[in-house]
């Protein structure tokens, strides 16, 4: 099919949704991609559920306008609050969502405790009540990771703010006996070796971005859309506010181009 060429699109409210976009890029280099970072608008998580839902919208329509034959909502509160109403709005593309890996901590779990850091939009979704509902004898912490998305778009991943918040969120959670701690935004990643400083080295860290990718994958596979050509793919990155920290952690290896979107 001729438009198996054509790109993969990825949105987030910002440059977190590049953790996604690294695994997909790995698991997928001869396929194009076009990202959309968000970030004048950014952090999705602290917006009710109907602005999260118009800025998808819109983030949607700029992705088509590029021709994308499949988008990834590279952000779990857009996932958690607005994939249903886009897979409705736009039903002949398909979409891949990403929400928290509760279901492999909470089967894998020995102390029946894991943990939960992710923006408030995504801790009060009804899909992410939907799936903690499912695993009743297991305990959740959850923990609204407040501050972190605007330290990691600022560049500031190794501050001492971000360890003494991240202090402040973890150490309960460690206290409370957890073995596995969720990560539930795709910014925080970026926060794993600033993590691993605070957990005790028997708490798993898990996050979506291979298992997105391979749905990716599996779901392009299925409708003849993979890209057989064999040449490496093209990766183009948009952005609508300061794209220092962008440029940054792509290490200066694809096309970055501010927009106004």
């Amino acid at each position: 099919m001729e438009n198996s060429k054509y790109p993969i699109g990825l949105f987030d409210s910002g440059i977190g949704g590049t953790s996604i976009w690294k695994e997909i890029h790995s698991l997928l280099p001869n396929e194009d991609t076009i990202y959309l970072a968000d970030s004048k608008n950014a952090p999705y998580g602290q917006r009710s559920k109907d602005e999260i839902l118009d800025l998808s919208i819109k983030n949607v329509e700029f992705l088509l306008d590029k021709n994308c034959k499949i988008i990834v909502v590279a952000c779990n509160t857009a996932t958690t609050n607005a994939i249903k109403e886009l897979r409705a709005k736009y039903s002949k593309i398909p979409f891949i969502g990403i929400e928290p890996a509760i279901k492999p901590a909470a089967t894998s779990t020995k102390t029946q405790t894991i943990g939960i850091l992710a923006t408030k939009g995504t801790l009060n979704s009804d899909l992410f009540h939907s799936t903690v509902s499912n695993f009743k004898d297991i305990r959740v912490i959850e923990q609204v990771g407040h501050g972190l998305v605007r330290l990691i778009e600022d560049g500031h991943m190794d501050s001492r703010e971000t360890e003494s918040l991240l202090r402040s969120y973890l150490e309960p959670m460690v206290e409370a006996g957890i073995d596995y701690l969720v990560l539930g935004c795709s910014h925080y990643p970026y926060l794993v070796p600033q993590i691993k400083k605070i957990l005790p080295n028997h708490i798993n860290i898990i996050d979506s971005g291979e298992a997105v990718a391979r749905q990716t994958k599996n779901i392009l596979q299925s409708k003849n859309l993979l890209n057989m050509s064999g040449k490496e793919g093209e990766a183009v990155f948009y952005i609508n506010n300061d794209p220092t920290v962008l440029t940054k952690i792509l290490k200066a290896k694809h096309k970055v181009i501010t927009a106004d979107f």
